[in-house]
């Protein structure tokens, strides 16, 4: 169940990321990129409560919380630029 919600709220990440580029205006652009941001925070929580939970083993969800890290600073930095 948990790695469902982690899979869900993962892949929605691109997905909304996919809909930015198609945006039809800067304020749909910055909501998107926002939604990004979101599911990416929900993936984070997903992960570490897989840990906590030993449902996977700290080892196992470590590079995925940093991989998450990098993967979030990209619609970090454009929302930011994008409201300038």
């Amino acid at each position: 169940m948990l790695t469902r919600q982690v899979l869900r709220s993962g892949t929605s990440i691109g997905a909304n990321y996919s809909e930015a580029t198609r945006a039809r205006s800067r304020a749909e652009f910055i909501s998107k990129t926002g939604d990004c941001l979101r599911e990416g925070s929900e993936t984070k929580y997903w992960l570490r409560l897989l840990s906590a939970s030993r449902l996977a083993s700290p080892s196992e969800c470590e590079p995925l919380l940093k991989k998450i890290e990098e993967l979030l600073a990209i619609p970090t930095t454009i929302n930011k630029r994008s409201k300038d």
